[in-house]
């Protein structure tokens, strides 16, 4: 009898181990750059409103681009795209770095698009992979793990990005992409399996309108938070409007569609995406406004700021592995549910704090967020994948990575706009806080915490209402046979288990 197992199941974990080396590069690379942009914004004599554009083209982009990529990774393969986004994503950074030889800022934030061309070609793929070469038995742990390489990129960012500029100056950030990045491809182009692609072609219509819904989307987010309802913003949203309109009309009629629609027919599919877009919205209400907490109220430095902030980072690190276990056993619904409710209870507990907290104090709120995260995404990232045919796991990667790109963005446009509306202009601007001012300032952030324990509060509802209801029946358009298939590692029984609902129980809309 044929070995009917996924293409690379023998070698499954080096195939982790090398996908989570370059997965931790697009973390790391959207959160080190933030501590030297006035470096930045110095060694080229701009003020430093022009230099957050260098980390906003980078995540616009990526964000823009995540869904169409995932899409080509189904078509041409997904190890092909991954490749290719990897070496992209090198090249681009050496150029990023030799940028600080060029006279203009302009050149250094052109790089950065293309460098976010390349993370989003190789962040939208991972999920993909990992899923095809693993069994549903372990995918939960798998994914968990491959976890660790996101949060630990967002923890390493900053800290890494202060050493490097200050003893080697702000081009050594990008610079220290390249030998890692070579590695990384080196290893990948060795251990990850071949994959065939799937007959069809790319949907241009349907890759344009997209691409400019998501930008048009960020932008207007991007525009509102900053200056509140002004004609740009109004602009931005009339034009993600309509072309998203003609996005969705285009999918509808394509014979070979960016997004097939029908994946949002399956319940499990579609609300353990809306239960990971609040989670992150929820999850960056606290990333960006606990600093301001720390920085203007505590008064800390910026390195016992990092210290006290490493606490959520970690305790998603330690728990995602074995979160990620336990739904394999038990499934991922009551899990996800359960991590959700620990993160709206953490925020709750982070509206309580005193304008003279303890570091301890924050920092066990952090690590019960932290612990919330841990528990809901590996099950979350497993019942997404899993409720996801075959000939679509490329497909269901981008939206997920989409998701939770846009999560990060909404949730700092959300928690910048409550703290802007409780605050006035004058307390904001105050580098350090205290009397009434700190006491106002106090209360636009519990405000936001409040807010953002409302958003994974629902997400733990959402995450429950799938266990309840099953998602219509569809009929997927012809595909050629999968370029994988699973069976049970000591069973041998064949089977398309990637097909499979969350628990393993329910069954898939797209195979019934």
């Amino acid at each position: 009898m044929p070995d009917r197992r996924p293409a690379g199941h023998g070698r499954r974990y080096s195939v982790l181990a090398a996908l989570m080396v370059g997965s931790i590069m697009g973390p790391i690379d959207a959160s080190i750059v933030n501590v030297t942009l006035p470096t930045i914004a110095q060694s080229f004599a701009v003020p430093l409103s022009a230099a957050q554009w260098v980390p906003m083209t980078y995540l616009m982009v990526i964000s823009s681009l995540l869904l169409f990529f995932g899409r080509l990774g189904d078509i041409v393969g997904h190890k092909k795209t991954y490749l290719a986004g990897l070496s992209g994503f090198v090249l681009a950074s050496a150029l990023c770095s030799a940028a600080s030889l060029l006279p203009s800022i302009h050149w250094l934030i052109l790089f950065r698009a293309v460098q976010g061309v390349g993370a989003a070609t190789m962040m939208s793929i991972p999920y993909a992979i990992i899923t095809a070469t693993f069994p549903p038995t372990e995918r939960g742990r798998a994914l968990g793990i491959n976890a660790i390489s996101v949060s630990a990129g967002l923890a390493i960012g900053p800290s890494l990005g202060g050493f490097l500029t200050h003893s080697f100056g702000w081009p050594a950030v990008f610079l220290i992409n390249v030998p890692i990045g070579i590695f990384a491809l080196l290893w990948a182009r060795h251990v990850l399996p071949e994959t065939k692609g799937q007959s069809g072609k790319v949907d241009v219509p349907g890759a344009i309108t997209s691409f400019i819904a998501l930008l048009s989307f960020l932008l207007f987010v991007n525009s509102w938070q900053r200056s509140g309802p002004r004609s740009v913003g109004i602009a931005m949203l009339l034009m993600c409007i309509l072309s998203a309109t003609a996005f969705l009309h285009n999918e509808r009629r394509a014979s070979s569609p960016l997004l097939d629609l029908r994946l949002f027919r399956d319940l499990t599919f579609s609300f353990a995406n809306i239960s990971a877009l609040l989670n992150f919205m929820s999850q960056y209400v606290m990333v960006f406004l606990t600093p301001f907490y720390l920085q203007r109220l505590l008064l800390y430095r910026p390195d016992k700021l990092g210290l006290v902030m490493s606490a959520f980072p970690l305790a998603v690190m330690v728990v995602a592995p074995f979160s990620g276990s336990l739904s394999d056993r038990v499934g991922t619904r009551t899990l996800a549910s359960a991590g959700a409710a620990t993160c709206a209870l953490a925020l709750l507990l982070m509206s309580r704090l005193t304008p003279v907290a303890a570091p301890a104090d924050v920092a066990w709120r952090l690590a019960l967020f932290g612990l919330g995260t841990g528990v809901f995404q590996s099950p979350n990232n497993s019942a997404v994948m899993g409720s996801a045919p075959p000939q679509q796991l490329g497909v269901a990667s981008g939206i997920l990575a989409t998701v939770r790109n846009v999560g990060m963005v909404l949730g700092v446009a959300t928690g910048g706009t409550i703290l802007a509306a409780q605050v006035s202009p004058g307390v904001l601007q105050q580098p350090s806080l205290s009397g009434g001012p700190a006491a106002e300032f106090l209360s636009g952030l519990r405000c936001a915490y409040l807010a953002g324990a409302s958003f994974t509060g629902v997400a733990a509802l959402t995450s429950l209402v799938r266990s309840r209801r099953r998602g219509g029946r569809c009929t997927a358009p012809p595909a050629p046979p999968p370029a994988f298939t699973v069976s049970h590692p000591t069973r041998g029984q064949s089977t398309t288990g990637h097909r499979r609902a969350d628990d393993q129980k329910s069954r898939n809309p797209f195979i019934r």
